[in-house]
């Protein structure tokens, strides 16, 4: 694992860096990317620096300094053998008070990059009973506030799931707390829109993109409980990719990976290797 911090590669990502004044400590005002790393080239970068924009845009701390990000990226994995890793990217309003106002001591940019381990091709998942606020401040966001992510995938951890997927306050499906979800139903795979208030996320996108030529994709929304009817399931994400999903709440969920996510799969497989910077 490596580390950088506006500008500087450190010693050891163990080392001081932050001020225990940086509002992304404070209150957890920031935004972050994570880019999957393959065979030692990170996999869309530009779409994923250009989200981070967007986030920031969104949560009102100005514009990150892309081009030193991407300085920050070249220089943590110089050096690293990297067959499959990941980048997280984070950037925050930087110094403020001990509270909710933020400062003006300028944007604090970080950048690690580590080797990681390839996610299971299948998984399972437990839903939540707490809704995303899809008419919230940080809707469509990708902030670093993540508490409330982290108490979801805890509670799917202890009910023998990897993952948690939650409705929005409609009871709508909505996503997962690092992930979107897709199902079948009647030979189409279906996705929330992002008016569920689910992440834009960059698999899913892409997902749609490739995977809309040969099969029929469709976004709606539906009731959470839809996933009990579902043939098929899965978790579109950074490193997972698309995953199959065998079990929901303990149900299975066919033979995972059932035929529709074998050929997503085969699809997405093929259209990466073809783009490393879609």
């Amino acid at each position: 694992m490596r580390a950088w911090v506006d500008g500087r590669v450190l010693g050891s990502p163990e080392e001081p860096a932050i001020s225990v004044l940086d509002h992304g400590l404070v209150v957890g005002d920031g935004v972050f990317e994570t880019i999957a790393v393959d065979s030692g080239v990170p996999f869309a970068l530009t779409r994923h620096l250009e989200r981070l924009a967007g986030s920031a845009a969104g949560l009102g701390i100005g514009r990150p300094d892309l081009g030193l990000l991407r300085e920050g990226v070249a220089a943590t994995m110089d050096g690293q053998d990297l067959p499959f890793g990941r980048i997280r990217i984070t950037v925050t309003s930087g110094r403020g008070p001990l509270g909710s106002p933020r400062g003006d001591h300028g944007l604090t940019h970080v950048v690690v990059t580590e080797p990681a381990e390839r996610p299971p091709s299948v998984a399972s998942i437990a839903t939540v009973p707490w809704p995303r606020n899809e008419r919230g401040a940080l809707a469509g966001l990708k902030t670093t506030s993540y508490a409330e992510n982290a108490k979801m995938v805890e509670a799917a951890r202890a009910a023998g799931a990897s993952e948690a997927v939650m409705p929005n306050t409609q009871g709508h499906l909505c996503e997962g707390t690092g992930s979107n979800i897709m199902y079948v139903l009647d030979g189409t795979l279906v996705t929330p829109t992002l008016a569920s208030g689910c992440l834009a996320g960059i698999t899913r996108a892409l997902a749609l993109e490739w995977l809309s030529a040969e099969l029929d994709v469709v976004e709606r929304d539906a009731p959470i409980e839809v996933l009990a009817d579902a043939d098929e399931v899965v978790l579109v994400g950074t490193t997972r990719d698309i995953q199959a999903i065998s079990h929901v709440d303990g149900r299975a969920v066919g033979a995972a990976p059932g035929p529709i996510t074998q050929r997503a799969q085969a699809i997405w497989a093929r259209e990466a290797a073809k783009h490393s910077d879609p």
